[in-house]
């Protein structure tokens, strides 16, 4: 597959990475990683092992774009799942709100 990191182009396989990543020990995963065989990496380092590109030249968005593609399994940045979404206001709230009226609270009966 090709594919461009760093603005060079590259013709990845999945063989091409996993006998690449073959003998290399992961690295601590701290942001998005990459599950490649049965180890766990960090996409930076995975982008350097498999381009011998510095880290700082390619961001951790292209790689983790290419591994996707080539099939294998990507993960975000632990902590990085989204926070739950408060409840939506009631067209009450809102149209209160939007008069600059108090919060409208519930009532009890």
């Amino acid at each position: 597959m090709r594919c461009v990191i760093a603005r060079y182009p590259f013709d990845l396989t999945k063989g091409g990475v996993l006998d690449s990543m073959k003998g290399v020990t992961p690295e601590a995963v701290t942001g998005e990683s990459v599950t490649i065989g049965r180890r766990r990496y960090p996409v930076k380092q995975v982008g350097e092992v498999v381009t011998r590109q510095d880290r700082r030249d390619f961001s951790g968005a292209e790689v983790t774009r290419a591994m996707a593609r080539l099939g294998f399994t990507c993960h975000p940045a632990p902590g990085a799942e989204p926070a739950p979404a408060a409840p939506a206001p009631t067209p009450v709230e809102t149209a209160s709100a939007l008069l600059g009226g108090a919060t409208v609270l519930p009532q009890e009966h």
